[in-house]
């Protein structure tokens, strides 16, 4: 299994533990052809090409604990044509391909398993067609959503998406991320309009249809642009019956099937008001209770987070806040002033005492809700401050609001019986949740309790329903979960699509499928 290996029980464990050759594929041994690298600088040209064992290794992990895997060459193409003319020398050459964005990945996607070339994206970061009438907006690769939101400042807009890391845009979309505002916003998936995909064999794909340069007008009565042509880019439309969803099935593909160098996204106005809250509660069940209720009350919940009492009070320490050792659940609220002070906050109120909690105290300036949030995305280094020296692992189910307080309260008893330090914290308000995995690597009996306790995790949310993986992704480590989940009908379908877009597995190998 890949997280045997990954938990050091079937191999060496080290995510930065890199040793290949250049000119070789990892795990292959097959030697890139003769001057294969000189044709890579004649596309992009020399200094956008390296195969610096540095900058190999720096491209051959993300932020999870799957061994580094470092490509044979490094490449930065800065158009979509590049990418275009790079992939189909890959293609005719039968040369991996791994695309890269800012490396904040947790299930090792961009680990090049089997060589080959990384692309870089990083250097195509135009924002282009934004429509304020329309609400959208689009991006190449390069963009990250905090760039995003800050260049849309002024205008009322605001793309919500928010993963915790300052992650590229058409990363997020290629591993279907959410995060913190999915409760309210929803996660990549419905927020992505277009795509524009480099395919393996390097021909461009509109899954929505290619944008055409004429808009129409008042007055143009052949609907062709007339005279005003070039005028304005065309805008998509907010829904469409037309053929298969292309785009729903690059969302979240995670690199497999193709090169997303474009994604148009719909963007949301930004509320009038916001206020959070903190409420600690008697217990795990009582703080995810009210989750339930808090949603079924239709209070217009933005946010709704779930932290354990050991994340609590490490996420306390590591932030400097005062927060009480208990279950707690961090809420913000979205709507008009008035309707804040008037009735969703009362609303809010009541159901937490109604479980039991306390200590709600609402914070409505932006500063102060600034400190709350990034105690809670601090939590992944908060985290791993519990055993300073020791490596992380989290898991990622989502199951049905129905079944989140049984889920969550198992979960909670099977860490305790397994002796693990494992925090937990989620979007409780999506049903998604992680046991951030604090262990030593060079314990293999600790290593394996990790591994049987992420399987367990993983088949506790199958049975109730749920999924393996709610915003990380398959990678590496979650595909003998994935074949349960789909069932090898399923996972045979899964691997008829890719063998149709991508015939010699090029693309990202040995990820998802």
């Amino acid at each position: 299994m890949a997280l045997r290996r990954v938990l050091g029980l079937g191999g060496a464990l080290g995510r930065r533990s890199c040793c290949s050759k250049v000119g070789l594929h990892v795990g292959t041994g097959r030697p890139l052809p003769p001057d294969f690298v000189e044709a890579l600088r004649a596309v992009v040209g020399g200094p956008n090409v390296s195969t610096a064992m540095a900058v190999r290794e720096q491209h051959g992990h993300d932020e999870s604990m799957h061994t580094c895997a470092p490509p044979d060459a490094v490449v930065w193409p800065q158009a979509v044509g590049q990418v275009q003319e790079l992939a189909a020398l890959c293609y005719r050459c039968r040369v991996p391909m791994v695309p890269f964005g800012t490396g904040t990945g947790l299930e090792g996607g961009v680990n090049a398993v089997q060589g080959g070339i990384c692309f870089d994206l990083s250097r195509m970061d135009t924002i282009a067609e934004l429509s304020l009438e329309d609400f959208s907006v689009a991006v190449e690769p390069g963009v990250t959503r905090k760039a995003l939101n800050s260049h849309l400042h002024d205008t009322g807009l605001w793309f919500p998406v928010d993963p915790g890391a300052d992650a590229s845009l058409c990363g997020m979309a290629a591993t279907g991320a959410s995060g913190t505002n999915a409760v309210r916003y929803g996660t990549m998936r419905p927020n992505v309009l277009n795509l524009r995909v480099v395919l393996p064999d390097g021909r461009l794909l509109h899954t929505a249809g290619p944008g055409r340069q004429a808009r129409w007008e008042p007055g143009d009565r052949d609907g062709l642009g007339g005279g005003h042509a070039g005028a304005h880019s065309l805008a998509p439309c907010r829904k469409r019956a037309a053929g298969y969803d292309l785009t729903s099935l690059f969302v979240g593909s995670e690199g497999t099937l193709g090169f997303l160098t474009q994604a148009t996204l719909r963007l949301h106005p930004l509320p009038e008001a916001a206020a959070v809250t903190t409420a600690a509660f008697p217990s795990v069940r009582a703080a995810v209770a009210c989750t339930v209720q808090v949603l079924q009350a239709a209070v217009p919940v933005a946010r709704i987070e779930f932290l354990d009492e050991v994340m609590v009070g490490a996420c306390g320490r590591f932030s400097g806040l005062e927060l009480p050792a208990a279950a707690t659940l961090l809420l913000e609220l979205h709507g008009s002033r008035r309707g804040l002070a008037e009735q969703q906050q009362q609303a809010a109120e009541e159901i937490v005492r109604l479980n039991g909690g306390s200590g709600l105290a609402w914070a409505e300036e932006p500063e102060e809700r600034g400190r709350l949030w990034a105690m809670r995305h601090s939590a992944w280094y908060a985290a791993l401050a519990l055993r300073p020296g020791c490596q992380g692992y989290s898991t990622d189910v989502c199951v049905p609001i129905s079944r989140l307080p049984d889920v969550v309260v198992e979960t909670k008893r099977d860490l305790q019986d397994s002796g693990l330090t494992g925090p937990m914290v989620g979007h409780v308000g999506d049903g998604n949740f992680h046991c951030l995995l604090i262990f030593d690597p060079q314990d293999p009996a600790e290593a394996q309790r990790v591994h049987a306790f992420t399987q367990r995790l993983g088949r506790r949310a199958l049975a109730a329903g749920g999924t393996c993986t709610g915003e990380h992704g398959v990678g590496l480590g979650k595909r003998a979960l994935l074949l349960e989940e789909l069932g090898q009908e399923g996972l045979d379908t899964l691997r008829r699509i890719k063998a149709a877009l991508d015939p010699h597995n090029l693309m990202n190998p040995g990820k998802v499928l």
